[in-house]
């Protein structure tokens, strides 16, 4: 029996947007670990394994860092190939480098699927370019809340770029952010925000520092979200920006 730990990347939410080597592995596992941002209709794939939900949300861990590598390294000896998916990619804020790690340390080895992270494909798919010659030449990417809970230092770093910025896990952290980049952009500098990307449900605001924080409130705007600035944002044909923008 192969013992080992499989890294899936499940990608953004839509379900169709994770990989055919992806669906293969969840083909072969004995056991399928998931997070809260991963679709459950994946499990298809996987009609014999032992589904365990381990999800982490903003606030609410169902289980804990630590639970979940014990868990992993538990269902490997009792159980043999443990796929553990995760949503977007697993080595983009997905702390699967940590897992794997963890399983090594064991004994086991790691397989590692890389998976669409939302850190691009959201910008994508609202036809948002997140590089766009004569406009900017570089995407900085970064999350917006530390494992301490304070605001990422890099964030003021990269408001004094010409980047292309997309902020994860920082919809929290929304009024710092203004706060920051206005410091070292104009008021009409372009931002948008993207909750539950890719979804049924997904929710779309653009605007500018000076009204974005409104209408994020307006619109009851909440985590899952990623927060993209640059002035690429104006380069999309989103129906949803043209009708907010003043």
């Amino acid at each position: 029996m192969t013992k080992k730990l499989i890294l899936v990347g499940a990608g953004p939410g839509d379900p169709d947007l994770i990989s055919l080597k992806g669906i293969k592995a969840l083909q072969q596992a004995n056991v399928v670990m998931y997070d809260a941002l991963v679709s459950e209709e994946l499990l298809q794939y996987a009609p014999n394994a032992i589904p365990i939900f381990c999800g982490k949300r903003a606030g609410a861990h169902y289980m804990k860092q630590d639970e979940i590598n014990s868990c992993i390294v538990e269902n490997i000896k009792k159980h043999g190939t443990v796929v553990r998916l995760k949503g977007g990619d697993p080595f983009v804020f997905g702390r699967g480098q940590e897992e794997a790690e963890f399983v090594a340390s064991h004994g086991f080895v790691t397989e590692v699927i890389p998976g669409i992270s939302s850190a691009t494909a959201l910008a994508t798919v609202q036809n948002i370019p997140l590089t766009k010659r004569g406009i900017t030449e570089s995407i900085w990417v970064t999350t917006g809340t530390t494992s301490c809970g304070e605001l990422s230092a890099d964030i003021e770093l990269a408001a004094q770029s010409t980047a292309t910025v997309v902020i994860l896990m920082g919809i929290g952290k929304l009024a710092e952010i203004i706060q920051l980049f206005t410091k070292y952009k104009t008021e009409n500098y372009p931002i948008a925000i993207i909750q539950n990307g890719t979804l049924a449900n997904e929710k779309v605001v653009c605007g500018q520092l000076s009204n974005i924080y409104q209408k994020v409130q307006e619109q009851n705007i909440t985590a899952p979200a990623i927060i993209i600035l640059g002035k690429v944002v104006d380069c999309a044909q989103i129906y949803a920006c043209k009708i907010n923008k003043i």
